[in-house]
Order: C-alpha cells, then sequence, then structure tokens
C-alpha cells in the first residue's frame, strides 16, 4: 500500500512539474511561459470582449500582412465568437473589396464585401508577398494558432491530456510578440532581422516589432500596453483558428457524461442478469 501511495506522489510531484513547465527552444532555452485564458480547460469560453479588441488590433496592426482568408465576415456575428451583431458585421465587410466574377462579358470585378465573403488576402500571390516582405512571407492567420503550437516533447504531452493543455498555440503566439529585445552584447542580428528569444525557428525573425504601448485605442478602459494588446490578439486567433471551441467541449462534456451513465447501466444490468448464476 505504501509503494502504491509513493508512486500515486511521484505521479503527481511530475504533473505539477509539467503543468508549471514551459516550452523549449531547439537549443534547449526556456522562453515559452504558460498563460491564463479564459478559453483554457474542458469549461473554458472565450471571453467575447477580448475577441472584439483582439480583432482591432488585427484591423489596425496586423492585416496589413497577414490574411485570415478561411474566416468569412458572418463568422463575425455567430455564437461562440466575438458576438458582433449582424449590422456590425456587415458594416465590417462593406469596409472590404473582394473580386468577384465573371460577369457577363467574362471580366472579374471588384465589389464590396457582404457576410458570405471571406477575408480578402492582403496580397494577390505569395510571390507579391514576399517582395513586399523582403522575402519573407507573412502566414496567414486563420490556422496559425493551431499550426504554431510549440511542441512539448515526452512527457510533457502525456501530462497535457490529461491535464487538456490545449493553449500551447496562444502562448507561443503571445511570447513571440512579446519576446524582442534590444540586441544582446555579443550577437550580431542579421541585416533586415530583428532579435526575439521566443522565436521558434531561432533567434532572428524578419518580422520587426509590430506592437506598441498605445499603438491601438480601447474605449472600454482596458490597458493599451504591448502585453495586452498581445494577450487579445493572440486569443483571436485562437478563435479564428477554432472558432467552434465551445460548442466542442460543451458535446465532449455531455458525451462524458452520457458513457459514465451508460456504463453504470451496464454493470447493474450485468449484476442482475447473472447474479444467480454460479462462477
Amino acid at each position: 500500500m505504501s509503494t502504491m501511495i509513493k508512486m500515486v506522489r511521484s505521479f503527481v510531484a511530475v504533473a505539477a512539474i509539467a503543468i508549471a513547465t514551459p516550452a523549449l527552444s531547439a537549443g534547449g532555452e526556456v522562453h515559452i511561459d504558460r498563460q491564463q485564458w479564459s478559453f483554457a480547460g474542458p469549461f473554458g469560453v472565450f471571453e467575447r470582449a477580448q475577441l472584439q479588441r483582439g480583432f482591432k488590433v488585427y484591423q489596425e496592426v496586423c492585416q496589413a500582412c497577414h490574411g485570415l482568408r478561411l474566416v468569412a465576415f458572418r463568422n463575425l456575428a455567430e455564437n461562440g465568437g466575438p458576438s458582433f451583431s449582424e449590422e456590425a458585421a456587415k458594416q465590417i465587410a462593406s469596409e472590404y473589396t473582394v473580386i468577384d466574377g465573371p460577369n457577363d462579358d467574362g471580366e472579374m470585378y471588384e465589389r464590396a464585401a457582404i457576410l458570405a465573403d471571406r477575408f480578402p488576402s492582403p496580397f494577390p500571390n505569395e510571390q507579391a508577398a514576399r517582395a513586399a516582405n523582403g522575402g519573407a512571407y507573412p502566414p496567414d492567420f486563420s490556422l496559425l494558432a493551431k499550426a504554431r503550437a510549440a511542441e512539448r516533447g515526452f512527457p510533457w504531452f502525456v501530462f497535457d491530456i490529461f491535464t487538456q493543455y490545449q493553449e500551447n498555440g496562444p502562448d507561443y503566439i503571445y511570447s513571440l510578440l512579446t519576446g524582442y529585445e534590444e540586441d544582446p552584447e555579443g550577437i550580431e542580428v542579421p541585416p533586415g532581422q530583428y532579435y526575439n528569444h521566443s522565436f521558434l525557428a531561432g533567434q532572428f525573425i524578419s518580422m520587426a516589432p509590430p506592437l506598441s504601448d498605445e499603438l491601438v485605442e480601447y474605449t472600454d478602459g482596458t490597458p493599451m500596453t504591448v502585453d495586452q494588446y498581445s494577450q487579445d490578439v493572440s486569443a483571436f486567433m485562437m478563435w479564428a483558428a477554432e472558432p467552434h471551441l465551445e460548442e466542442r467541449k460543451k458535446i465532449g462534456f455531455r458525451v462524458m457524461v452520457f458513457l459514465i451513465f451508460f456504463a453504470a447501466l451496464l454493470y447493474f444490468t450485468k449484476k442482475k442478469l447473472w447474479r444467480n448464476v454460479e462462477h
């Protein structure tokens, strides 16, 4: 019995370390800390005001380079998202121009976007995007919170399964946006690049620091700091990558309750049917 207790204590201790351990870079340097997100855990939900602020940061800072091609304007007004009103979503859509067609003359034409349209790309193609950004290709934001999830490796990902830790994507994005530093002494930064201790592909990144204090005006009294901007846009990108996260968690909870109840019914049914049979 004492051995079992020791094993349980050891498991709990290692789990606690795993929860507190940030991701590691290829060189082994710790640089990604876990953040507190409203949507974390099996019962987490998005904070509507935060998603709306994050969308504002995306509009005013990020969309000049980064697209959002898998998100439609109507998604902004759907349940589980930023919860804009339908009229507000229509107004947002009308500010964008999309290519449609062909018309009766067989030509493509431009028109104002509607709710059914998706966010247009800021560049016509990848080559144009690279040419405008010194050869670097700004990734689309639609799935970035999932695609850029920093892997924690074995055995930490095993504990993540049990703790339901799925926020390594927004954790990494937040850490990247707040990870810019002045060039450290003794390190030569290549021309056209910037030092960022949180960049997974190395310490040098082609994207200039996109955020600064009071860059985007918040009207709800929220602090206008790089830290707050980074949290808000990271949360928005998580919603863009998984807009049905809240519904998935609700369905998952209901399924688990059903399976537990069903397992109990099977057990008591078995006990009743076989109670008079000798084993």
